[in-house]
């Protein structure tokens, strides 16, 4: 079984256009999605900085895509619920859907993970999502995984 996602923009470990990040247009990147499962009810996306000081820190949460989804389309809207029916957690900066990347300056390239999950049911969650919700909920539910990085510095 395979899932892959592929960032447009984005070599997997290339460096991160300015406008994806704070310090640019701050809007998020267009998605590809290839080779979803048949198994698959819905599909989730994590967006996460591991080298952040304070560990890890989340920049996006999506959950409830469509197994049929084959692309997320840039500039997605900071709402929970996109004009696709799509809904969104809140990230670390405690804002609804994507806030790009802002490292600290003077601290080198920090790595941005976009972490696609193929689910075995769509997810039913109460109340304010945030990715460790998300990963609670998804647990015993994941069928594969796929994840593409992206670096930046300021």
């Amino acid at each position: 079984m395979a899932l892959n996602i592929e960032i447009n923009g984005i070599k997997n470990g290339a460096e991160i256009p300015t406008d994806l990040t704070c310090d640019g247009r701050n809007y998020s990147p267009q998605i590809l999605i290839k080779d979803i499962p048949k198994e698959a009810k819905s599909l989730a996306l994590i967006m996460e900085d591991p080298d952040a000081p304070v560990g890890i820190f989340v920049h996006w949460v999506m959950y409830n895509i469509g197994p049929n989804v084959s692309m997320i389309r840039e500039r997605v809207e900071k709402a929970s619920k996109t004009t696709e029916g799509f809904l969104q957690g809140k990230n670390d900066f405690g804002n609804l859907g994507y806030d790009g990347p802002c490292p600290p300056r003077g601290h080198g390239f920090h790595r941005y993970f976009f972490r696609l999950f193929a689910l075995s049911e769509s997810l039913d969650i109460k109340g304010s999502v945030t990715r460790d919700r998300l990963l609670k909920a998804m647990e015993g539910k994941v069928l594969v995984q796929a994840e593409s990085m992206g670096r930046y510095k300021r």
